[in-house]
Formats: C-alpha cells, sequence, structure tokens
C-alpha cells in the first residue's frame, strides 16, 4: 500500500448526528487528497453511525467496524495501527475542521524537523455550530487539533486503553518526557459543545482522573 503524508483517524461511537459535517470538512480540505487518508473507527454504535460512516467509504476513507464498544483509546490504537500516514490528527466524529487544517499543520512539520507535535487552537461551538468562544490550545488543551509524527506516538506505546477517559492527559504526559508539542496560533479546530460529550459525565471524569493521577505519580 502506498504511504501516505497524513493519517487522519476518526473514532465514533453514535455519533449519527455528527459524523456527515465531520466528513464532510475532511474532505474538502486545501492539500491533495493524494496526500492523506482518513481512517474511521466505528466503536461498536447502536444508532446510524455504521450507515453514516459507509456512505463516505471509498478510496480516501477507510471503515473498521468493531463488534462491541470498546472504548475511545482502544479505537484510536487501531487507527494508528491501520494508518500508512507520516504525520497522525485526531478528529472526534461530533467535531470538524477548518479547509486549512490538514495543510497548516502537516507545513509546520514539514518545515520544522525540531517539531515533534504542532497543535493549532480551537473555536467552541455549541450543537447548532454557533461560536461560543475561541480557545488557546495550550492554555486550554484538548485531545484533538494535534499533529504527530507517527513513529513517536508508537514508541511511546500508543493510547493505554485502559484509560476510557483522560487517555489525552495521560498520552500528552508521556509524550511530553521525551517530545514537546508546538502551538499554531491559528483556530483551524471546531470543538462542539453538546448535550452528549463525554465530558459532561463529571463522576466519570473524576473516576478516570484518579487512576490519571495514581498512574502517573512516580
Amino acid at each position: 500500500m502506498k504511504a501516505k503524508l497524513i493519517s487522519v483517524i476518526v473514532p465514533a461511537y453514535n455519533q449519527e448526528n455528527y459524523i456527515g459535517r465531520c466528513l464532510r470538512s475532511l474532505l474538502h480540505q486545501t492539500i491533495s487528497q493524494d496526500d492523506y487518508e482518513i481512517i474511521l473507527i466505528n466503536d461498536g454504535s447502536t444508532d446510524k453511525t455504521s450507515y453514516a460512516m459507509e456512505l463516505f467509504e471509498g478510496d480516501l476513507i477507510k471503515v473498521i467496524h468493531q463488534d462491541k464498544n470498546k472504548g475511545l483509546p482502544y479505537s484510536l490504537n487501531e487507527g494508528i495501527k491501520m494508518a500508512r500516514g507520516k504525520y497522525i490528527v485526531r478528529v472526534d466524529a461530533d467535531d470538524y475542521v477548518n479547509k486549512h487544517y490538514l495543510l497548516v499543520l502537516s507545513t509546520f512539520l514539514e518545515m520544522n524537523e525540531y517539531m515533534d507535535a504542532i497543535a493549532c487552537d480551537y473555536i467552541l461551538v455549541d450543537a447548532k455550530e454557533a461560536v461560543i468562544a475561541t480557545k488557546n490550545c495550550m492554555e486550554k488543551p484538548i485531545g484533538c487539533g494535534i499533529m504527530f509524527r507517527k513513529e513517536q506516538i508508537v514508541k511511546i506505546g500508543m493510547y493505554d486503553a485502559e484509560m476510557r477517559i483522560h487517555e489525552d492527559k495521560d498520552m500528552f504526559m508521556r509524550f511530553t518526557k521525551e517530545h514537546q508539542i508546538h502551538r499554531v496560533e491559528l483556530p483551524l479546530y471546531r470543538y462542539r459543545k453538546h448535550d452528549t460529550n463525554m465530558t459532561n459525565n463529571t463522576k466519570l471524569m473524576d473516576t478516570y482522573m484518579e487512576k490519571l493521577v495514581i498512574k502517573n505519580k512516580n
């Protein structure tokens, strides 16, 4: 299989309402479609997410169906294993991106070999895409909107499949022990806030934060 410059990984669990918007934004990038691939991971969805994915499946978009829900970090790892790209970037299925997203982030990494990863600022939007605020990705980091060099992600062991929440914080802690994430001050990512965001479950968030602290206190 021919190598790609970028692999975009899109994990999804019951995102029938938003995944079409996400994929359309990724299909209309200003970088050549020859330079990237999109890997969708259906994490055992019980709604019409699977059907929506299959509508988009083709040469550019590959779909992985998991027979049951195995969690976000497990799904991300499956995408990384399948990826043919030099660079890895995650886009969540309920979010979407600016048309220059892939071009800008990959250009920074291509032209600056000292950069291990590059993150962009993001715009927080509501369920109907009304703008709530623009966020600095370093002050308010999220798990998406960051392009990594694949070899470095693999070397640190990818995501911890046991960290079903705060998987991004755990991976960042391990990644930044050896590498650095740089910032491009452009809000190229659209982070959607809605009623079914996993982050709304504060009890579960707190439980996994305790687990994260215990794991990394040494």
